[in-house]
């Protein structure tokens, strides 16, 4: 049994989208960051450190977008969310994962021409297809919902990021976005600004 905490919106949009894409069975436990939900104590009896997203396996959690991502792929194969046998697709799927945390994420703390200049080579390494080239990963899933917040924080010009526009598009297109989105409007995006 697989159960997500999330909170609209939050990075925890991208383990909502990769349970989607896999197309198996779980329960949604929406939780406001405004509020502190997250903060409460019997969620921090599930993930002391009141995070989301956290997945329940079983009743034992599992925490980090990108854990949770690779775990989600590797349980799931057959939604080819990872490029399994080809170590090397395998190692750029987790490069672009810690680049995306260590550096894309914190970002917008350190100030919008921070932002614009990291956005920017992600860009540029980003080129024109997926994370992978022609291959859909959970790379690509990270990378759209870290976009998806800062083009809508930032209200930012489309071709101001042509490659990250482009990912945006396609990934806007495919069904298990749209459904997250759908699944998470309906709680209501919380989120602090």
């Amino acid at each position: 049994m697989l159960t997500l905490y999330f909170s609209p919106g939050s990075s925890s949009m991208a383990a909502h989208i990769a349970l989607h894409e896999i197309g198996t069975t779980f329960e949604a436990k929406p939780l406001s960051l405004r509020r502190n939900e997250t903060r409460s104590p019997e969620f921090l009896k599930i993930n002391p450190a009141g995070k989301v997203p956290t997945l329940l396996v079983d009743g034992r959690p599992l925490v980090e977008v990108a854990g949770i991502l690779f775990y989600l792929a590797r349980r799931f194969p057959e939604a080819a969310l990872l490029p399994h046998g080809d170590i090397e697709a395998e190692a750029r799927v987790v490069s672009w994962m810690s680049f995306i945390a260590s550096t894309l994420h914190p970002a917008r703390q350190r100030g919008i021409d921070h932002a614009r200049e990291v956005y920017g080579l992600a860009d540029r390494l980003l080129g024109s297809g997926w994370v992978l080239g022609d291959r859909y990963s959970i790379a690509d899933i990270h990378l759209f919902r870290l976009y998806w917040r800062l083009f809508h924080a930032l209200k930012l010009e489309r071709g101001t990021f042509p490659n990250l526009d482009a990912l945006y598009e396609r990934m806007m297109a495919r069904p298990a976005v749209q459904r997250t989105i759908e699944a998470e409007s309906a709680v209501g995006y919380d989120l602090p600004p």
